[in-house]
């Protein structure tokens, strides 16, 4: 899996999640299934800023994670606020595989990675549906991954 440095412009969208005391474990660091939370938060905060995503939303389209693969390199430990780095590595038809990269806000250090491949779903209809058009999808892909 891919293991980017620290760079502002390497993902196309980023989300700011302070660590919470709840989310330790007995280790005193953050459990391994936070890191999908912190995943999904801001996979879901990346699709509510495109404009075609959020207007499909209303209409019963909604993303449906079909394989999420995590690579834990780091302890995250308390307290501390970590960055979530997001974009798109492939698009079908109707799926997205989203990449994306955990950080430490302060050091910069690369403390996971993820490859999480969600499909387009028509709630009304209970099956996958074509994406829509999206604007500056180009601009999301990260081109070398």
């Amino acid at each position: 899996m891919f293991r980017p440095k620290y760079d502002a412009e390497f993902f196309y969208h980023w989300t700011e999640i302070p660590v919470r005391f709840r989310d330790l474990d007995p280790l005193n660091h953050v459990n391994n299934a936070l890191f999908n939370t912190y995943l999904e938060e801001a996979r879901i905060k990346f699709l509510g800023e495109v404009g075609q995503m959020e207007t499909e939303f209303t209409e019963g389209k909604t993303f449906v994670l079909v394989k999420c693969t995590i690579e834990y390199l780091k302890q995250i430990k308390f307290p501390a606020t970590v960055l979530v780095g997001t974009g798109i590595g492939e698009v079908g038809n109707s799926s997205i595989t989203a990449l994306q990269g955990i950080y430490d806000k302060e050091s910069k250090a690369l403390v996971g990675v993820a490859e999480s491949t969600g499909v387009w779903f028509d709630m009304k209809k209970q099956r996958p549906t074509r994406l829509p058009d999206i604007e500056n999808l180009d601009d999301m892909i990260i081109k070398d991954h």
